[in-house]
């Protein structure tokens, strides 16, 4: 963990006609369970773990949380304890996100939302690292500065056979988006895709992520990056039938499947930015798919997508 990815081509009739051209960074193909940006940010962490040798990693997550999922499994393979903070009550475990992180050995605690909003909070992290002082923590999301160079590595692979203008990806924790910045240095434009509506705080993260992975980091010299906040939907997880629909056609003509929350939302943006000519032609475009397609499982267990509609690759239909 974690491995490279493909490069694929996308044909479109929208980027025929406006005669750009487009390609993504296949991440959701690099593990069945731990795929996309989970994988890159967890590479270096559980390689941290076992060197310093620690027992297990801590982490925080939602009832449906990829990262969560992702750490609970990866944990096992590495023959590590993991130990989730969970936001929500205890009968969350019982859904198909947490009773699979159970499953694989995970620990879960669950707490109210005013405790889990204490996840950043240094005297609160201190409380954790005495009750648990042999387990690794990592942020929610997994955004630190380990996993900033799990993330850059996709620059140096992309970068070693493609050609293009502008990377685009999701943005949710900003350590993707952050890592890209590191790896890229300052060749291309990044494009980042807010998913949730806290665009002030999304700036600030990523200069802290920023400063934390490189201290002599001069932020105001980075300015080939911007995180575009019109198109999160409505919030977090929040989304509309026209934009699933619209998703859903996406992925059948291009034969790439994608979730509504993270990879749909670049997907519904790169359309609209396509349409209103953003981009002049011949310019070339890579996504980058962040995976999290476990995803899907938890929107149709909550009635808010439709089976049918969204097929899940097949390492998830057995699960």
């Amino acid at each position: 963990m974690s491995k490279s990815s493909p490069v694929q081509i996308l044909h479109h009739p929208l980027f025929e006609h406006f005669k750009v051209n487009v390609k993504i960074k296949r991440d959701d193909l690099i593990d069945p369970i731990v795929s996309g940006n989970k994988s890159r940010k967890l590479k270096f962490n559980l390689t941290h773990a076992k060197t310093h040798g620690y027992k297990g990693i801590l982490s925080f997550g939602g009832a449906y949380s990829n990262h969560i999922h992702a750490l609970a499994y990866a944990c096992k393979t590495h023959d590590l304890q993991a130990i989730g903070i969970i936001r929500g009550e205890t009968h969350y475990a019982n859904n198909c996100t947490l009773s699979q992180a159970k499953q694989w050995g995970m620990t879960l605690q669950f707490v109210d939302r005013l405790t889990y909003r204490l996840r950043s909070n240094k005297a609160y992290l201190q409380q954790l690292r005495q009750q648990f002082p042999e387990y690794f923590i990592v942020p929610e999301g997994g955004s630190n500065a380990l996993a900033l160079l799990g993330i850059a590595e996709i620059c140096h692979e992309i970068n070693e056979n493609e050609q293009y203008d502008t990377l685009m990806t999701p943005v949710g924790s900003a350590g993707t988006i952050s890592g890209l910045i590191i790896g890229d240095k300052c060749q291309h434009n990044i494009l980042g895709i807010a998913v949730l509506k806290q665009q002030d705080y999304l700036q600030e993260e990523v200069r802290n992520l920023l400063n934390n992975a490189e201290p002599d980091y001069e932020y105001e010299s980075h300015d080939n990056w911007q995180i575009l906040a019109n198109y999160h939907g409505g919030g977090y997880a929040k989304f509309s039938q026209p934009g699933l629909q619209k998703i859903q056609d996406f992925s059948l003509i291009t034969q790439v499947p994608f979730e509504p929350i993270y990879s749909g939302k670049m997907v519904l943006a790169l359309l609209d930015l396509v349409e209103k000519g953003y981009f002049k032609q011949g310019h070339r475009i890579m996504l980058l798919h962040t995976g999290g397609l476990q995803g899907l499982k938890g929107l149709i267990e909550q009635n808010k997508i439709k089976e049918n509609e969204w097929p899940l690759p097949l390492a998830l239909q057995a699960r």
